[in-house]
Protein backbone atom coordinates (compact mmCIF):
# COMPACT_ATOMS: atom_id res chain seq x y z
CA UNK A 1 0.00 0.00 0.00
CA UNK A 2 1.14 3.68 -0.45
CA UNK A 3 -0.12 6.04 1.96
CA UNK A 4 1.54 9.08 0.58
CA UNK A 5 0.59 7.85 -2.94
CA UNK A 6 -2.66 6.41 -2.99
CA UNK A 7 -3.79 5.66 0.61
CA UNK A 8 -7.14 7.69 0.13
CA UNK A 9 -8.78 5.47 -2.50
CA UNK A 10 -10.60 2.58 -1.17
CA UNK A 11 -11.54 -1.06 -3.70
CA UNK A 12 -14.79 -1.57 -4.35
CA UNK A 13 -14.57 -5.10 -2.92
CA UNK A 14 -15.17 -5.11 0.51
CA UNK A 15 -14.38 -8.38 2.25
CA UNK A 16 -16.60 -7.54 5.48
CA UNK A 17 -19.57 -6.16 3.58
CA UNK A 18 -19.56 -7.40 0.06
CA UNK A 19 -23.04 -7.91 -0.63
CA UNK A 20 -24.23 -4.60 0.86
CA UNK A 21 -24.69 -1.64 -1.31
CA UNK A 22 -23.91 1.59 -0.47
CA UNK A 23 -23.41 5.07 -2.18
CA UNK A 24 -20.04 5.74 -2.50
CA UNK A 25 -18.81 9.66 -1.54
CA UNK A 26 -16.04 11.34 -2.25
CA UNK A 27 -14.72 13.69 0.11
CA UNK A 28 -12.60 16.59 -1.21
CA UNK A 29 -10.05 18.94 1.42
CA UNK A 30 -8.84 22.09 1.07
CA UNK A 31 -7.69 24.65 3.91
CA UNK A 32 -7.03 28.34 4.73
CA UNK A 33 -4.94 30.13 7.01
CA UNK A 34 -3.02 26.73 8.53
CA UNK A 35 -0.93 27.74 10.96
CA UNK A 36 2.89 28.04 9.70
CA UNK A 37 5.85 25.94 11.63
CA UNK A 38 8.36 26.59 9.65
CA UNK A 39 11.06 28.82 10.49
CA UNK A 40 12.38 29.67 7.03
CA UNK A 41 9.68 29.01 4.83
CA UNK A 42 5.86 27.88 5.29
CA UNK A 43 4.07 24.64 6.50
CA UNK A 44 4.10 21.43 4.14
CA UNK A 45 0.63 20.39 5.40
CA UNK A 46 -0.89 16.44 4.94
CA UNK A 47 -4.25 15.86 5.90
CA UNK A 48 -5.25 12.61 7.76
CA UNK A 49 -8.86 11.15 7.77
CA UNK A 50 -9.92 8.86 11.11
CA UNK A 51 -13.27 7.07 11.00
CA UNK A 52 -15.01 5.48 13.99
CA UNK A 53 -16.49 2.24 14.02
CA UNK A 54 -20.11 1.46 15.22
CA UNK A 55 -19.18 -0.92 18.16
CA UNK A 56 -16.43 1.13 19.21
CA UNK A 57 -15.03 4.39 19.79
CA UNK A 58 -11.54 4.17 18.70
CA UNK A 59 -10.52 6.34 15.87
CA UNK A 60 -9.11 4.18 13.14
CA UNK A 61 -7.08 5.78 10.40
CA UNK A 62 -8.66 6.17 6.98
CA UNK A 63 -6.13 7.37 4.89
CA UNK A 64 -4.01 10.32 4.25
CA UNK A 65 -3.82 13.10 1.31
CA UNK A 66 -0.63 14.38 0.05
CA UNK A 67 2.24 16.07 0.92
CA UNK A 68 1.93 19.83 -0.34
CA UNK A 69 4.93 22.23 -0.11
CA UNK A 70 5.17 25.70 1.27
CA UNK A 71 1.55 26.42 1.34
CA UNK A 72 -0.81 27.28 4.09
CA UNK A 73 -3.71 27.29 1.79
CA UNK A 74 -3.65 23.67 0.29
CA UNK A 75 -6.03 22.42 -2.09
CA UNK A 76 -5.70 18.24 -1.78
CA UNK A 77 -5.68 16.53 -5.33
CA UNK A 78 -6.16 13.10 -3.30
CA UNK A 79 -9.26 12.24 -2.48
CA UNK A 80 -11.46 10.36 0.62
CA UNK A 81 -14.34 7.82 -1.12
CA UNK A 82 -16.23 6.18 1.79
CA UNK A 83 -19.36 4.17 1.45
CA UNK A 84 -22.26 6.81 3.20
CA UNK A 85 -25.15 4.89 5.13
CA UNK A 86 -28.03 6.99 5.91
CA UNK A 87 -28.56 4.99 8.53
CA UNK A 88 -26.03 5.48 10.11
CA UNK A 89 -24.14 8.53 12.39
CA UNK A 90 -20.35 8.08 10.89
CA UNK A 91 -17.94 9.99 12.76
CA UNK A 92 -15.15 11.57 11.46
CA UNK A 93 -11.98 13.38 12.43
CA UNK A 94 -9.81 15.22 10.09
CA UNK A 95 -6.02 16.05 11.52
CA UNK A 96 -3.75 18.56 9.70
CA UNK A 97 0.21 18.32 10.21
CA UNK A 98 3.33 20.11 9.13
CA UNK A 99 5.47 16.94 7.36
CA UNK A 100 9.03 17.69 8.57
CA UNK A 101 10.24 14.72 7.37
CA UNK A 102 9.65 10.90 5.35
CA UNK A 103 8.08 9.18 8.48
CA UNK A 104 5.45 7.53 8.51
CA UNK A 105 5.36 8.11 12.39
CA UNK A 106 2.45 11.46 12.88
CA UNK A 107 4.53 11.76 16.36
CA UNK A 108 7.35 13.80 14.25
CA UNK A 109 5.47 15.78 12.49
CA UNK A 110 3.56 19.31 13.60
CA UNK A 111 0.57 18.81 14.12
CA UNK A 112 -1.89 21.91 12.90
CA UNK A 113 -5.19 21.46 14.14
CA UNK A 114 -8.02 18.87 13.99
CA UNK A 115 -11.99 19.20 13.33
CA UNK A 116 -14.69 16.59 13.87
CA UNK A 117 -17.90 16.41 12.04
CA UNK A 118 -20.27 12.69 10.53
CA UNK A 119 -20.38 12.15 6.64
CA UNK A 120 -23.68 13.19 7.37
CA UNK A 121 -23.34 16.50 8.30
CA UNK A 122 -21.28 17.43 4.94
CA UNK A 123 -23.29 15.89 2.64
CA UNK A 124 -26.44 17.91 4.15
CA UNK A 125 -24.46 21.38 4.05
CA UNK A 126 -25.85 23.54 1.32
CA UNK A 127 -24.08 22.15 -1.57
CA UNK A 128 -22.65 19.61 -0.23
CA UNK A 129 -19.79 21.57 1.49
CA UNK A 130 -18.53 22.23 5.04
CA UNK A 131 -16.42 25.00 6.05
CA UNK A 132 -15.31 24.51 9.93
CA UNK A 133 -12.68 26.11 12.37
CA UNK A 134 -9.70 23.47 12.84
CA UNK A 135 -9.11 23.52 17.19
CA UNK A 136 -6.64 21.62 18.93
CA UNK A 137 -3.82 24.12 19.97
CA UNK A 138 -5.03 25.91 22.75
CA UNK A 139 -4.75 29.63 22.14
CA UNK A 140 -4.34 29.21 19.02
CA UNK A 141 -6.23 30.29 15.67
CA UNK A 142 -5.33 27.04 13.09
CA UNK A 143 -7.22 27.78 10.38
CA UNK A 144 -9.99 26.32 8.70
CA UNK A 145 -11.09 23.26 7.23
CA UNK A 146 -13.06 22.96 3.53
CA UNK A 147 -14.73 19.67 2.92
CA UNK A 148 -16.84 19.22 -0.30
CA UNK A 149 -18.80 15.70 -0.76
CA UNK A 150 -19.90 14.68 -4.13
CA UNK A 151 -21.91 11.41 -4.98
CA UNK A 152 -19.81 9.27 -7.50
CA UNK A 153 -21.32 7.61 -10.08
CA UNK A 154 -20.97 4.24 -11.56
CA UNK A 155 -19.14 5.07 -14.60
CA UNK A 156 -16.02 2.54 -14.47
CA UNK A 157 -14.30 3.91 -17.69
CA UNK A 158 -10.38 5.37 -17.08
CA UNK A 159 -9.19 7.84 -19.42
CA UNK A 160 -5.37 8.41 -20.80
CA UNK A 161 -3.94 11.56 -21.81
CA UNK A 162 -1.06 13.45 -22.85
CA UNK A 163 -0.14 16.95 -23.11
CA UNK A 164 2.51 19.23 -24.25
CA UNK A 165 2.53 23.22 -24.75
CA UNK A 166 4.09 25.41 -27.10
CA UNK A 167 5.27 29.10 -26.21
CA UNK A 168 3.97 29.66 -22.73
CA UNK A 169 4.90 33.00 -21.11
CA UNK A 170 8.54 33.52 -19.34
CA UNK A 171 7.94 33.85 -15.45
CA UNK A 172 11.27 33.32 -14.32
CA UNK A 173 14.48 36.15 -14.26
CA UNK A 174 17.55 33.97 -14.67
CA UNK A 175 15.74 31.19 -16.83
CA UNK A 176 12.47 29.74 -18.73
CA UNK A 177 9.39 28.78 -16.80
CA UNK A 178 8.96 25.09 -14.93
CA UNK A 179 5.60 24.73 -15.65
CA UNK A 180 3.07 22.53 -14.41
CA UNK A 181 -0.72 21.87 -15.15
CA UNK A 182 -3.46 21.87 -12.33
CA UNK A 183 -7.44 20.02 -13.53
CA UNK A 184 -10.56 21.10 -12.25
CA UNK A 185 -14.41 20.02 -12.72
CA UNK A 186 -17.10 21.94 -12.59
CA UNK A 187 -19.57 21.88 -9.85
CA UNK A 188 -23.76 22.93 -9.99
CA UNK A 189 -22.61 25.92 -7.73
CA UNK A 190 -20.69 26.99 -10.13
CA UNK A 191 -16.95 26.03 -8.10
CA UNK A 192 -14.63 24.46 -8.65
CA UNK A 193 -12.97 20.74 -7.66
CA UNK A 194 -9.50 19.95 -8.04
CA UNK A 195 -9.04 16.28 -9.94
CA UNK A 196 -5.25 16.31 -11.13
CA UNK A 197 -1.75 17.63 -10.75
CA UNK A 198 0.51 16.91 -13.66
CA UNK A 199 4.45 17.12 -13.05
CA UNK A 200 6.56 20.14 -13.30
CA UNK A 201 9.03 20.17 -16.01
CA UNK A 202 11.81 22.47 -15.22
CA UNK A 203 13.21 25.29 -17.75
CA UNK A 204 11.52 25.02 -20.63
CA UNK A 205 8.61 27.17 -22.89
CA UNK A 206 7.80 24.17 -24.77
CA UNK A 207 6.81 21.31 -22.02
CA UNK A 208 6.03 17.55 -22.80
CA UNK A 209 4.24 16.37 -19.92
CA UNK A 210 3.96 12.88 -19.50
CA UNK A 211 0.39 10.73 -20.21
CA UNK A 212 -1.67 10.21 -16.92
CA UNK A 213 -4.22 8.12 -16.07
CA UNK A 214 -7.50 9.31 -14.94
CA UNK A 215 -11.05 7.90 -13.93
CA UNK A 216 -13.63 9.83 -15.55
CA UNK A 217 -15.93 9.89 -12.69
CA UNK A 218 -13.01 12.03 -11.21
CA UNK A 219 -12.60 14.10 -13.95
CA UNK A 220 -16.17 14.56 -15.13
CA UNK A 221 -18.42 12.07 -12.93
CA UNK A 222 -19.31 10.64 -16.10
CA UNK A 223 -20.80 13.81 -17.17
CA UNK A 224 -19.63 14.26 -20.77
CA UNK A 225 -20.18 17.84 -21.20
CA UNK A 226 -19.60 18.85 -17.77
CA UNK A 227 -16.86 21.66 -17.78
CA UNK A 228 -13.54 21.36 -17.20
CA UNK A 229 -11.51 24.30 -16.33
CA UNK A 230 -7.21 23.74 -16.90
CA UNK A 231 -5.03 25.92 -14.85
CA UNK A 232 -1.23 26.18 -16.44
CA UNK A 233 1.79 27.32 -13.61
CA UNK A 234 5.51 28.47 -13.24
CA UNK A 235 6.42 26.46 -10.44
CA UNK A 236 8.41 28.35 -7.60
CA UNK A 237 10.09 26.31 -4.79
CA UNK A 238 8.94 28.77 -2.36
CA UNK A 239 4.96 27.41 -3.28
CA UNK A 240 3.85 30.84 -4.77
CA UNK A 241 3.53 29.71 -8.16
CA UNK A 242 3.15 31.84 -10.97
CA UNK A 243 -0.01 31.97 -12.52
CA UNK A 244 0.28 31.73 -16.59
CA UNK A 245 -2.80 30.71 -18.12
CA UNK A 246 -6.21 28.53 -18.31
CA UNK A 247 -8.42 27.06 -20.44
CA UNK A 248 -12.06 25.15 -20.34
CA UNK A 249 -12.88 21.97 -21.88
CA UNK A 250 -14.76 19.08 -21.53
CA UNK A 251 -14.57 15.43 -21.58
CA UNK A 252 -16.51 15.29 -24.87
CA UNK A 253 -14.49 17.94 -26.48
CA UNK A 254 -11.48 15.91 -25.46
CA UNK A 255 -12.76 12.91 -26.54
CA UNK A 256 -12.23 14.13 -30.16
CA UNK A 257 -8.73 13.74 -29.93
CA UNK A 258 -8.68 10.71 -30.97
CA UNK A 259 -9.28 11.31 -33.98
CA UNK A 260 -7.58 14.79 -34.63
CA UNK A 261 -5.39 17.06 -32.20
CA UNK A 262 -7.07 19.58 -29.45
CA UNK A 263 -5.09 23.03 -29.47
CA UNK A 264 -5.69 25.52 -26.30
CA UNK A 265 -5.00 28.79 -26.21
CA UNK A 266 -3.11 29.70 -22.63
CA UNK A 267 -4.46 33.32 -21.76
CA UNK A 268 -7.12 34.95 -18.88
CA UNK A 269 -10.68 34.18 -17.66
CA UNK A 270 -11.81 37.75 -18.92
CA UNK A 271 -12.84 37.04 -22.80
CA UNK A 272 -12.67 33.00 -22.79
CA UNK A 273 -14.39 31.58 -25.42
CA UNK A 274 -14.89 27.83 -24.85
CA UNK A 275 -15.17 26.00 -28.38
CA UNK A 276 -13.47 28.86 -30.74
CA UNK A 277 -11.59 26.67 -33.07
CA UNK A 278 -9.43 27.72 -35.59
CA UNK A 279 -9.09 25.78 -39.09
CA UNK A 280 -9.47 22.32 -38.52
CA UNK A 281 -8.29 22.24 -35.09
CA UNK A 282 -10.22 22.40 -31.85
CA UNK A 283 -8.64 25.79 -30.39
CA UNK A 284 -9.72 26.95 -27.09
CA UNK A 285 -8.43 30.59 -25.79
CA UNK A 286 -7.23 30.92 -22.16
CA UNK A 287 -6.78 34.34 -21.22
CA UNK A 288 -4.68 36.00 -18.31
CA UNK A 289 -7.06 38.81 -16.70
CA UNK A 290 -4.55 40.63 -15.71
CA UNK A 291 -2.56 40.81 -19.16
CA UNK A 292 -5.94 41.21 -21.14
CA UNK A 293 -7.19 44.63 -19.11
CA UNK A 294 -3.15 45.75 -19.49
CA UNK A 295 -2.66 45.16 -22.89
CA UNK A 296 -4.96 45.92 -25.70
CA UNK A 297 -3.11 43.58 -27.88
CA UNK A 298 -3.03 40.94 -25.93
CA UNK A 299 -3.73 37.54 -27.53
CA UNK A 300 -2.99 34.90 -25.38
CA UNK A 301 0.17 33.23 -23.55
CA UNK A 302 0.67 30.15 -25.09
CA UNK A 303 -0.73 27.13 -26.76
CA UNK A 304 -1.76 23.58 -24.88
CA UNK A 305 -2.06 20.69 -27.00
CA UNK A 306 -3.49 17.60 -26.42
CA UNK A 307 -1.24 14.69 -27.62
CA UNK A 308 -3.32 11.71 -27.12
CA UNK A 309 -6.38 10.55 -25.53
CA UNK A 310 -8.01 7.20 -24.87
CA UNK A 311 -10.40 5.76 -23.00
CA UNK A 312 -11.56 1.66 -21.48
CA UNK A 313 -13.66 0.17 -19.47
CA UNK A 314 -11.25 -0.50 -15.77
CA UNK A 315 -12.01 -4.20 -15.12
CA UNK A 316 -12.68 -4.60 -11.44
CA UNK A 317 -11.46 -7.40 -9.14
CA UNK A 318 -15.21 -9.20 -9.12
CA UNK A 319 -14.58 -9.35 -13.10
CA UNK A 320 -11.55 -11.13 -12.85
CA UNK A 321 -13.34 -13.31 -9.98
CA UNK A 322 -16.28 -13.97 -12.09
CA UNK A 323 -13.93 -14.68 -14.76
CA UNK A 324 -12.56 -18.00 -13.21
CA UNK A 325 -9.24 -16.23 -11.72
CA UNK A 326 -8.27 -18.34 -8.84
CA UNK A 327 -6.71 -16.82 -5.10
CA UNK A 328 -4.18 -19.07 -3.79
CA UNK A 329 -3.43 -18.61 -0.20
CA UNK A 330 -0.55 -19.54 1.44
CA UNK A 331 0.95 -18.71 4.91
CA UNK A 332 4.14 -18.82 6.97
CA UNK A 333 4.07 -18.92 10.92
CA UNK A 334 7.59 -17.72 12.60
CA UNK A 335 8.67 -20.34 15.08
CA UNK A 336 11.87 -18.56 16.31
CA UNK A 337 12.89 -18.73 20.03
CA UNK A 338 11.44 -14.95 20.58
CA UNK A 339 8.20 -16.23 20.23
CA UNK A 340 8.61 -18.12 24.17
CA UNK A 341 8.49 -21.86 25.25
CA UNK A 342 5.23 -22.88 23.83
CA UNK A 343 4.77 -24.65 26.66
CA UNK A 344 4.02 -21.77 29.35
CA UNK A 345 1.04 -19.17 29.00
CA UNK A 346 3.69 -16.00 28.26
CA UNK A 347 4.38 -18.10 25.05
CA UNK A 348 2.64 -16.22 22.18
CA UNK A 349 2.72 -19.80 20.38
CA UNK A 350 0.80 -21.32 24.20
CA UNK A 351 -1.90 -23.29 23.30
CA UNK A 352 -5.07 -22.22 25.93
CA UNK A 353 -7.49 -25.14 25.34
CA UNK A 354 -10.08 -22.38 25.95
CA UNK A 355 -8.98 -19.65 23.20
CA UNK A 356 -6.72 -19.26 20.16
CA UNK A 357 -3.66 -17.68 20.80
CA UNK A 358 -2.69 -14.61 18.78
CA UNK A 359 -1.42 -16.47 15.84
CA UNK A 360 -4.29 -18.97 15.38
CA UNK A 361 -6.64 -16.12 15.73
CA UNK A 362 -4.59 -13.62 12.89
CA UNK A 363 -4.39 -17.36 10.70
CA UNK A 364 -8.22 -18.16 10.85
CA UNK A 365 -9.50 -14.33 10.43
CA UNK A 366 -7.48 -14.17 7.06
CA UNK A 367 -8.14 -17.47 5.96
CA UNK A 368 -11.43 -18.01 6.37
CA UNK A 369 -12.42 -15.03 4.01
CA UNK A 370 -9.56 -15.87 1.06
CA UNK A 371 -10.87 -19.58 0.99
CA UNK A 372 -13.52 -18.43 -0.65
CA UNK A 373 -11.75 -18.03 -3.83
CA UNK A 374 -9.77 -21.07 -4.12
CA UNK A 375 -11.77 -24.16 -5.43
CA UNK A 376 -9.95 -27.02 -3.71
CA UNK A 377 -9.62 -25.11 -0.30
CA UNK A 378 -6.13 -26.75 -0.75
CA UNK A 379 -3.46 -24.58 1.05
CA UNK A 380 0.03 -24.69 1.78
CA UNK A 381 1.53 -24.37 4.88
CA UNK A 382 4.88 -23.44 5.95
CA UNK A 383 7.18 -22.31 9.01
CA UNK A 384 10.28 -20.59 9.56
CA UNK A 385 12.82 -19.75 11.91
CA UNK A 386 12.66 -23.69 13.79
CA UNK A 387 15.08 -26.76 14.41
CA UNK A 388 13.50 -29.84 12.48
CA UNK A 389 13.85 -33.87 14.02
CA UNK A 390 15.30 -35.83 13.92
CA UNK A 391 18.79 -33.78 13.00
CA UNK A 392 17.74 -30.80 14.35
CA UNK A 393 18.58 -28.75 11.33
CA UNK A 394 17.77 -25.07 11.41
CA UNK A 395 15.18 -24.39 8.42
CA UNK A 396 13.60 -21.05 6.86
CA UNK A 397 10.81 -22.82 5.08
CA UNK A 398 9.53 -25.93 6.37
CA UNK A 399 5.80 -27.69 5.74
CA UNK A 400 3.81 -27.40 8.86
CA UNK A 401 2.64 -30.76 8.02
CA UNK A 402 6.03 -32.46 7.44
CA UNK A 403 5.66 -33.68 4.13
CA UNK A 404 8.06 -31.26 2.10
CA UNK A 405 6.88 -31.93 -1.20
CA UNK A 406 3.23 -31.65 -0.22
CA UNK A 407 2.86 -28.99 2.27
CA UNK A 408 -1.03 -28.52 1.73
CA UNK A 409 -3.43 -28.27 4.12
CA UNK A 410 -7.34 -29.71 3.68
CA UNK A 411 -8.68 -26.03 4.87
CA UNK A 412 -8.06 -23.58 7.09
CA UNK A 413 -9.46 -26.05 10.22
CA UNK A 414 -6.19 -28.55 8.51
CA UNK A 415 -3.99 -25.79 8.47
CA UNK A 416 -4.41 -24.97 12.45
CA UNK A 417 -4.37 -28.84 12.68
CA UNK A 418 -0.95 -28.74 11.40
CA UNK A 419 0.20 -25.78 13.36
CA UNK A 420 -0.25 -27.46 16.23
CA UNK A 421 1.25 -30.79 15.67
CA UNK A 422 4.44 -28.75 14.69
CA UNK A 423 4.40 -27.21 17.45
CA UNK A 424 4.75 -30.34 19.59
CA UNK A 425 7.71 -31.67 17.07
CA UNK A 426 10.06 -28.97 15.88
CA UNK A 427 12.33 -26.55 18.60
CA UNK A 428 11.88 -23.01 18.30
CA UNK A 429 14.88 -21.49 16.97
CA UNK A 430 16.20 -18.44 14.85
CA UNK A 431 16.98 -16.15 12.90
CA UNK A 432 13.81 -14.19 11.62
CA UNK A 433 14.23 -14.70 7.75
CA UNK A 434 11.32 -14.18 5.55
CA UNK A 435 13.19 -14.27 2.06
CA UNK A 436 12.89 -17.92 1.63
CA UNK A 437 9.05 -18.34 2.12
CA UNK A 438 8.76 -15.15 0.17
CA UNK A 439 10.78 -17.25 -2.77
CA UNK A 440 9.02 -20.23 -2.47
CA UNK A 441 5.40 -18.11 -3.18
CA UNK A 442 7.28 -16.84 -5.96
CA UNK A 443 8.44 -19.88 -7.47
CA UNK A 444 5.16 -21.03 -8.04
CA UNK A 445 3.95 -17.15 -9.09
CA UNK A 446 6.40 -17.10 -11.65
CA UNK A 447 5.19 -20.09 -13.33
CA UNK A 448 1.58 -18.60 -14.00
CA UNK A 449 1.48 -15.44 -15.11
CA UNK A 450 -1.19 -15.27 -17.55
CA UNK A 451 -4.21 -13.52 -15.05
CA UNK A 452 -5.82 -17.48 -14.42
CA UNK A 453 -3.98 -17.54 -10.47
CA UNK A 454 -3.28 -15.03 -7.98
CA UNK A 455 -0.71 -16.09 -4.66
CA UNK A 456 -1.31 -14.31 -1.27
CA UNK A 457 1.00 -15.13 1.69
CA UNK A 458 0.43 -14.53 4.79
CA UNK A 459 3.45 -13.85 7.11
CA UNK A 460 2.91 -14.35 10.75
CA UNK A 461 5.77 -13.20 13.06
CA UNK A 462 6.55 -11.58 16.67
CA UNK A 463 9.66 -9.70 15.77
CA UNK A 464 12.54 -8.36 14.32
CA UNK A 465 13.29 -9.18 10.76
CA UNK A 466 16.90 -10.83 10.31
CA UNK A 467 17.47 -10.90 6.68
CA UNK A 468 16.67 -7.73 5.74
CA UNK A 469 18.74 -7.52 2.62
CA UNK A 470 17.36 -10.23 1.09
CA UNK A 471 13.86 -9.69 1.99
CA UNK A 472 13.93 -6.49 -0.14
CA UNK A 473 15.33 -8.22 -2.92
CA UNK A 474 12.73 -11.15 -2.56
CA UNK A 475 9.59 -8.23 -2.70
CA UNK A 476 11.24 -6.37 -5.59
CA UNK A 477 11.32 -9.55 -7.85
CA UNK A 478 7.85 -10.33 -6.28
CA UNK A 479 6.46 -7.21 -7.20
CA UNK A 480 7.09 -8.54 -10.70
CA UNK A 481 4.75 -11.46 -9.97
CA UNK A 482 0.90 -11.67 -10.02
CA UNK A 483 1.34 -12.13 -5.88
CA UNK A 484 0.75 -9.95 -2.82
CA UNK A 485 1.96 -10.37 0.75
CA UNK A 486 0.40 -9.89 4.16
CA UNK A 487 2.26 -9.52 7.24
CA UNK A 488 0.95 -9.52 10.67
CA UNK A 489 2.82 -8.72 13.65
CA UNK A 490 2.23 -9.96 17.24
CA UNK A 491 3.61 -9.54 20.28
CA UNK A 492 5.18 -6.37 21.75
CA UNK A 493 7.79 -5.68 19.83
CA UNK A 494 8.94 -3.02 17.67
CA UNK A 495 8.10 -3.78 14.04
CA UNK A 496 9.53 -0.25 12.24
CA UNK A 497 11.22 -2.80 10.15
CA UNK A 498 7.77 -4.27 8.85
CA UNK A 499 6.71 -0.62 8.15
CA UNK A 500 9.31 -0.08 6.32
CA UNK A 501 8.50 -3.12 4.20
CA UNK A 502 5.27 -1.67 4.14
CA UNK A 503 6.06 0.60 1.46
CA UNK A 504 3.40 3.50 2.65
CA UNK A 505 5.90 6.02 2.13
CA UNK A 506 8.93 5.56 0.09
CA UNK A 507 8.66 2.32 -2.46
CA UNK A 508 10.62 -0.30 -0.89
CA UNK A 509 14.03 -0.87 -3.37
CA UNK A 510 16.76 -3.43 -3.47
CA UNK A 511 19.89 -2.62 -5.43
CA UNK A 512 19.05 0.25 -6.76
CA UNK A 513 15.36 -1.16 -8.31
CA UNK A 514 12.13 -0.13 -7.05
CA UNK A 515 9.72 -2.38 -6.25
CA UNK A 516 7.62 -2.51 -9.75
CA UNK A 517 3.92 -2.34 -7.32
CA UNK A 518 3.50 -1.99 -3.88
CA UNK A 519 2.45 -5.67 -2.75
CA UNK A 520 3.14 -5.73 0.69
CA UNK A 521 0.50 -4.87 3.68
CA UNK A 522 1.28 -4.91 7.78
CA UNK A 523 -0.46 -4.69 10.46
CA UNK A 524 0.63 -5.05 14.29
CA UNK A 525 -2.41 -7.54 15.50
CA UNK A 526 -2.21 -5.41 19.25
CA UNK A 527 -4.41 -2.76 17.56
CA UNK A 528 -6.98 -5.41 16.94
CA UNK A 529 -6.93 -6.78 20.33
CA UNK A 530 -10.93 -5.97 21.81
CA UNK A 531 -10.64 -4.98 25.32
CA UNK A 532 -14.51 -5.42 25.99
CA UNK A 533 -13.50 -9.60 24.93
CA UNK A 534 -15.74 -9.43 21.55
CA UNK A 535 -12.92 -10.87 19.00
CA UNK A 536 -15.02 -11.96 16.55
CA UNK A 537 -15.78 -8.24 15.83
CA UNK A 538 -12.38 -7.50 16.39
CA UNK A 539 -10.86 -10.51 13.81
CA UNK A 540 -13.46 -8.75 11.48
CA UNK A 541 -11.99 -5.74 11.44
CA UNK A 542 -8.45 -7.36 11.75
CA UNK A 543 -9.53 -9.68 7.93
CA UNK A 544 -10.74 -6.21 6.49
CA UNK A 545 -8.17 -3.95 7.17
CA UNK A 546 -5.33 -6.52 5.39
CA UNK A 547 -7.58 -7.51 2.62
CA UNK A 548 -8.72 -3.92 1.21
CA UNK A 549 -6.02 -3.68 -0.70
CA UNK A 550 -5.62 -7.00 -2.70
CA UNK A 551 -8.38 -6.63 -5.20
CA UNK A 552 -6.55 -3.03 -6.49
CA UNK A 553 -2.84 -4.63 -5.78
CA UNK A 554 -4.40 -7.63 -7.85
CA UNK A 555 -5.55 -5.08 -10.92
CA UNK A 556 -2.74 -3.27 -10.63
CA UNK A 557 -1.15 -6.62 -11.92
CA UNK A 558 -3.30 -7.19 -14.33
CA UNK A 559 -3.38 -4.03 -16.14
CA UNK A 560 0.45 -3.60 -15.81
CA UNK A 561 0.09 -6.91 -17.74
CA UNK A 562 -2.57 -6.14 -20.17
CA UNK A 563 -4.84 -8.96 -18.98
CA UNK A 564 -8.17 -8.83 -19.32
CA UNK A 565 -10.79 -10.83 -17.62
CA UNK A 566 -12.24 -13.89 -18.91
CA UNK A 567 -15.86 -13.36 -19.51
CA UNK A 568 -17.67 -15.09 -17.13
CA UNK A 569 -19.10 -18.50 -17.84
CA UNK A 570 -23.08 -18.96 -19.18
CA UNK A 571 -25.53 -19.37 -15.96
CA UNK A 572 -26.19 -23.07 -14.94
CA UNK A 573 -29.03 -24.52 -16.59
CA UNK A 574 -30.49 -28.15 -14.87
CA UNK A 575 -30.61 -31.16 -17.04
CA UNK A 576 -33.73 -31.96 -18.53
CA UNK A 577 -34.70 -28.95 -19.90
CA UNK A 578 -33.84 -29.34 -23.39
CA UNK A 579 -30.62 -27.71 -22.81
CA UNK A 580 -27.32 -28.51 -21.55
CA UNK A 581 -24.89 -26.04 -20.10
CA UNK A 582 -21.28 -27.30 -19.29
CA UNK A 583 -19.08 -25.52 -16.93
Amino acid sequence: MDKFDDMASVSDFDPIQGSIPATKVEITVSCRNLLDKDTFSKSDPLCVLYVQGIETIQWREFGRTEVIDNTLNPDFVRKFILDYFFEERQNLRFDLYDVDSKSLDLSKHDFLGQMFCTLGEIVGSPGSRLEKSLTGIPGKKCGIIVLSAEELGNCRDVTTMQFCANKLDKKDFFGKSDPFMVFYRSNEDGTFTICHKTEVVKNTLNPVWQQFCIPVRALCNGDYDRTIKVEVYDWDRDGSHDFIGEFTTSYRELARGQSQFNVYEAATPVGLVKGNKTGSLNQFKVINPKKKIKKKKYVHSGTVTLLSFTVESEHTFLDYIKGGTQINFTVAIDFTASNGNPSQSTSLHYMNPYQMNAYAMALKAVGEIIQDYDSDKMFPALGFGAKLPPDGRVAHEFALNGIPENPYCNGIEGILEAYHQSLKTVQLYGPTNFAPVINHVARYAAAIQDGSQYFVLLIITDGVISDMAQTKEAIVNAAKLPMSIIIIGVGQAEFDAMVELDGDDIRVSSRGKLAERDIVQFVPFRDYIDRTGNHVLSMARLAKDVLAEIPDQFISYMKTRSIKPNPAPPPYTPTGLGLHTQI
